[in-house]
């Protein structure tokens, strides 16, 4: 699988000291320009249905995540997903421009310590029907089970994902931009 740089040639964050105080600044990339891979609960015998296609509305490019997520036959969530390359230890987190159907979505971090594919640590974000710039600070993020770390530690991050999860609903979430602060 094909894997990204987020730190150096995706995103670069640099410290800005301004009257004696540390402020973070995030040079996103666009999600549209990073591979991205569906998934389904079909791959454990699920039955939502979706899909992901790349759009662009006023000169915005993105992924939309679209479909019908259903908790029928122990299912629940339809994803996208990419590849990433290390991120440093002193990120403090995600940023993420993102716009949806007015539902609440997730960010899926899988690590090195996240060797089942039902591992993941999870932060939700709500979502609106214009653009609007979520952080997601690594302490938001929960384990999926008492096996993992209580911590994501971010140079262990591998992969993230777009997810609708959790309860039948109609998914629609777009993804402008992601990065690190």
């Amino acid at each position: 699988m094909i894997r990204n740089t987020i730190l150096a040639t995706i995103f670069t964050v640099g410290a800005t000291i301004a009257a004696g105080e540390t402020a973070m600044t995030v040079q996103m990339k666009t999600a549209s320009d990073l591979p991205w891979t569906y998934v389904a609960d079909s791959v454990m015998g699920g039955v939502s249905q979706g899909q992901s296609s790349f759009g662009s509305d006023d000169g915005q490019d993105f992924i939309r995540l679209t479909g019908e997520v259903s908790t029928e036959n122990r299912g629940g969530f339809i994803q996208v997903r990419t590849m990433i390359d290390i991120v440093e230890t002193d990120a403090a987190g995600l940023v993420l421009k993102v716009r949806g159907n007015g539902e609440r979505y997730f960010i899926h971090l899988r690590t090195r310590s996240t060797r089942l594919s039902w591992q993941y640590y999870q932060a939700g974000f709500d979502s609106g029907p214009d653009w609007t710039e979520v952080r997601l600070p690594w302490a938001a993020f929960e384990t999926s089970g008492r096996l993992l770390p209580k911590r994501v530690s971010p140079e262990t991050i591998r992969s993230i994902g777009l997810v609708a999860y959790g309860r039948d609903h109609k998914a629609d979430v777009s993804l402008a931009e992601i990065g690190i602060f």
